[in-house]
Order: structure tokens, then C-alpha cells, then sequence
């Protein structure tokens, strides 16, 4: 059962399952409508509640990383990281008519951010993930038969591994830990 924490989980699941049957809705009118359905009138009510169940846990309030990968073609970033990794573009920024994107992409709890903006990052950067099915995932994405990507999966002194790397050199890692 779920709860107001994944409240952000909820309204990214709806999005996407209304944009499958062609409505379009932004993420913002998505998180209104799953802060009515826990009976709160707007979002900004939900996310303080979501706030205050965050801050009992740490006092710091450290949160995940979110890496920056360099790009450079918006079309293969989507193809790859929403066609074959299964990811969900969440939002997009550009300062102007042709200037370089700046987007976030995720998956589950997983959060990435794209730029086409040259001094973001360095082209051949590596992230870390740990999944808790790694067969899964490996068996979807041979299943998408993604023409320029077959990646197996590899033993490792801590688990299994599966690597995949994006057409500008950019590395993922999954680990299932043992």
C-alpha cells in the first residue's frame, strides 16, 4: 500500500500512464491531482508533510547524488536513456531558442540530468547504481533489441554486474550486491 511518501513516485506513474493513452499533463498538474486524492487541497501541502517525513530521518538532510552526463544529441540521449533504459523525462530547460538542453531523466528513485552545455561535465563519466533485480532489468533490455547496446551481465567479488554505456561514452554500472 502506498503512502504519501511516494507521492512523487505516484504522480510520475500517472503521467506516464495517462501520456500512454495520449493526454498530456505536466508533472506539476500530476502532483495536484495525487495531492487531492490523499484529501489535501495543493501540492505545496503534500510536499511539507513529505518535507517533515524526511527531516525525521536526518538531521543533515543529505539525499541522493544526481550525476551529470555530458551529451550531445538530444534524439540519442532520448533514444537511449527513454527508448532503451526505460527512463522517463521529468523536465527540460533551455535558456533560449537554440541553447544548449539541460533535462532530468529518471527511473524509480534513480534521477540523472542530460546537458548539452559544455562546461556541465566531461563526456565518459561513470555512475554507480545498486538494483535489486538485475536479471530483470538485463532480460527488458535485451528485449527492446536496442541495435547499438546488448549488455550481459558480469560476476564481481561484491555481486553481479551490468554495464551499459550511452552514445557519448557515459557509463552506468547496476549492481545487484550479494
Amino acid at each position: 500500500m502506498r503512502d504519501f511518501r511516494d507521492a512523487k513516485l505516484m504522480a510520475k506513474t500517472l503521467r506516464q500512464a495517462l501520456a500512454d493513452r495520449d493526454i498530456s499533463l505536466t508533472h506539476s498538474e500530476t502532483l495536484e491531482i495525487v495531492a487531492r486524492q490523499f484529501g489535501l487541497e495543493q501540492w505545496n501541502i503534500l510536499a511539507a508533510k513529505l518535507d517533515e517525513a524526511e527531516g525525521a530521518k536526518s538531521a543533515i538532510g543529505i539525499e541522493p547524488a544526481v550525476p551529470i552526463f555530458r551529451i550531445f544529441s538530444v534524439e540519442k540521449a532520448m533514444e537511449f536513456y527513454c527508448g532503451f533504459l526505460g527512463f522517463t523525462l521529468d523536465w527540460e530547460h533551455r535558456f533560449g531558442e537554440n541553447f544548449p538542453l539541460y533535462c532530468q531523466v529518471s527511473r524509480e528513485n534513480m534521477q540523472l540530468h542530460l546537458s548539452e552545455h559544455s562546461g556541465d561535465a566531461s563526456p565518459g563519466a561513470r555512475a554507480f547504481v545498486r538494483v535489486k533485480d538485475i536479471r530483470a532489468y538485463q532480460a527488458a533490455l535485451a528485449a527492446r533489441d536496442y541495435r547499438y547496446m546488448k549488455p550481459g551481465i558480469e560476476e564481481a567479488p561484491w555481486g553481479l554486474e551490468m554495464t551499459v554505456i550511452d552514445p557519448f561514452n557515459n557509463r552506468i554500472t547496476f549492481s545487484q550486491q550479494t
